[in-house]
C-alpha cells in the first residue's frame, strides 16, 4: 500500500533545485513527485517556474518577498485551477480578480499580449516562395536601380466605398453658449461598394479597374488584367 508523502513548500524547491543538479527536465521532475507525493504534488507549472530559476543561477530556496501581499492566500491548487481556467472566465473561480492577476503573473509566469494582426498568415512554403522573390528583385534592383524602378510594376486591391458619412466629431458647430445643439438629418449611408485592382510603378498610376457586380476575382480575371494593363501601356 502506497502513502503519499506531503511536503511544505520550501521542501518541494528543495527537492526541486536538486533535481535540476542532476540534469532533469521538468517534466521528469513532475513525474518523480507524482509518484513519491501523488495528489500533493506541486503543480507543472510550479515546478517548470523554478527549475527555471535554478538553471538561471538562483541559489535561495525561499521565496522572494513581496511588500503589501498575502502569502497564504495562494495555494499550488488554486495555481493550477487557474492555469487550466485561463481561457475561460476568470469569474467562475471561487476567488477574487485580484488574487487571479496575482497568479497569472507572480506564480505562473504569464502576461496577456494585444494581438498583431498581419494582412495574412502564411504557410511555410509562402514565405520561403516570397523571401526568394524578394532575394531576386533585390539583385536586379542592385544590378540597374533605375531600370528596375522603371519596369518595376506593383498592384493592389482596395474597396472603395460609394458614401462615407462623416462622423460626430466631424459635424461639430461652433455656437454661443445660450444656444441649444444644433440639429442634422441623418442620412443613410449607401452600402454599396466596388473592388478596384490598382497599378502603378515607380513614377504614376498605370491602370485601374473596377470589378463588375455578381463577379469573383480569380485566375482567369488576373490574366485578363494583365493582358489590359500591357495593351494600355505598349
Amino acid at each position: 500500500m502506497s502513502v503519499s508523502l506531503k511536503m511544505d513548500k520550501i521542501e518541494y524547491h528543495a527537492v526541486i533545485k536538486f533535481f535540476v543538479k542532476e540534469g532533469l527536465t521538468p517534466k521528469e521532475i513532475h513525474s518523480k513527485f507524482l509518484q513519491v507525493c501523488g495528489d500533493s504534488s506541486p503543480s507543472f507549472s510550479t515546478i517548470k517556474k523554478w527549475a527555471a530559476k535554478f538553471k538561471c543561477g538562483r541559489t535561495s530556496i525561499e521565496d522572494d518577498t513581496r511588500e503589501g501581499r498575502p502569502k497564504s492566500a495562494t495555494t499550488p491548487e488554486i495555481s493550477e485551477q487557474v492555469h487550466g481556467m485561463v481561457l475561460d472566465d476568470w469569474r467562475i473561480i471561487d476567488i477574487s480578480k485580484e488574487r487571479v492577476g496575482y497568479i497569472l503573473h507572480e506564480d505562473l509566469d504569464m502576461k496577456k499580449l494585444c494581438t498583431r494582426w498581419v494582412p495574412r498568415l502564411l504557410t511555410a512554403d509562402q514565405k520561403r516562395t516570397r523571401m526568394k522573390i524578394s532575394e531576386q528583385c533585390l539583385e536586379r534592383f542592385n544590378k540597374n536601380k533605375t531600370d528596375f524602378v522603371h519596369r518595376f510594376n506593383t498592384m493592389d486591391e482596395t474597396w472603395i466605398h460609394h458614401y462615407t458619412p462623416a462622423s460626430k466629431q466631424q459635424s461639430k458647430q461652433w455656437t454661443e453658449a445660450s444656444c441649444s445643439a444644433p440639429k442634422k438629418t441623418r442620412s443613410v449611408p449607401s452600402a454599396g461598394k466596388v473592388m478596384a485592382s490598382v497599378f502603378w510603378d515607380g513614377e504614376c498610376l498605370l491602370f485601374i479597374d473596377y470589378l463588375e457586380n455578381c463577379k469573383t476575382i480569380t485566375g482567369e480575371y488576373y490574366s485578363h488584367l494583365l493582358t489590359r494593363l500591357d495593351e494600355k501601356n505598349s
